[in-house]
């Protein structure tokens, strides 16, 4: 059993209050309306230039945030009472430490942050989960609101992956894991049974797109397919930044002349679930979930 799998479902009890920092793609609006849907109104923290929220004060309290202010979200979360918190979305641009604004708490975990700033994303989050727990407050992991928005294992398009698939997918897996042990990325992609292109900075999006200008360029010519694998890190702090694809996944993969994407079942989130598959299907795209690692 997964980690995921093992967590139990989040239900706050009555008094208790949940706030969401959301960052990009559709998974903060699932979160948040899926808290709405379980009877809750969460406050959610929309940070600048990366979050797309529509402001729907019917249902939750929405609140803009830049991301120099962020070093003092943690008081403000104390101040309006939040028990709970769910970090959901990606954060593409780290603000330089000298531009942060900080609450005097915070002053005192500025070391850590320094340290942590200088390393991975993984070490990064861990260290700002452990700061805000040390507040009382507690982190709740987006899958444990949304755990039908994680990859089940199987086939899930009407399209399977061939026998020389399954070679691009062991190539591109081991070298997801390999980079992940680094904490650098969680994808990759393999073509003609080698990987040919490792997630960085640029995320998944920046990957498809410098494959799709390998294959342009011909230093992938002759080979008409290959794979995407995304695949959470060895030892991940899994509240936050687990892997994720959605309906755009899905045309970069094509535009990149993929044939299908592989993803570790039960740490992966498919956005949009119905929406994917369906765009996976037009596009004729195969999407398999794959037994996740042992942690």
């Amino acid at each position: 059993m997964t980690q995921t799998e093992a967590a139990a479902p989040f239900a706050p009890a009555r008094g208790e209050r949940v706030a969401v920092v959301a960052g990009s793609g559709s998974l903060p609006l699932e979160v948040s309306e899926e808290l709405v849907r379980r009877g809750h109104r969460p406050l959610v923290f929309a940070v600048e230039g990366e979050a797309d929220l529509p402001d729907r004060p019917q249902e939750y309290d929405l609140v803009w945030q830049a991301p120099q202010e962020l070093g003092r979200l943690v008081g403000r979360l104390k101040r309006e009472g939040i028990t709970h918190l769910v970090l959901a979305g990606g954060i593409a641009v780290r603000p330089p430490l000298r531009t942060l604004r900080l609450s005097f708490d915070f002053l005192k975990f500025l070391p850590r942050l320094v340290s942590a700033y200088a390393r991975g994303d993984d070490q990064l989050l861990r260290a700002i989960i452990t700061h805000v727990e040390a507040n009382g407050i507690k982190i709740v992991g987006a899958h444990e609101i949304v755990p039908d928005l994680l990859s089940p294992e199987g086939v899930l398009t009407g399209e399977r992956p061939r026998k020389s698939d399954w070679k691009d997918i062991e190539a591109a897996r081991d070298a997801a894991r390999a980079i992940g042990a680094l904490d650098i990325g969680q994808a990759a992609v393999a073509v003609g049974g080698r990987a040919i292109a490792l997630e960085g900075i640029e995320g998944t999006d920046g990957l498809l797109q410098r494959t799709r200008e390998l294959r342009n360029h011909g230093r992938i010519a002759g080979r008409t397919r290959g794979v995407l694998v995304k695949w959470a890190k060895p030892g991940q702090e899994l509240r936050a930044d687990l892997p994720a694809i959605g309906p755009d996944t899905m045309d970069a993969a094509r535009a990149a002349g993929l044939a299908g994407i592989a993803l570790e079942a039960g740490r992966t989130f498919i956005l949009q679930f119905a929406r994917t598959i369906e765009r996976a299907n037009a596009h004729g795209l195969f999407i398999v979930g794959l037994p996740g690692d042992d942690r």
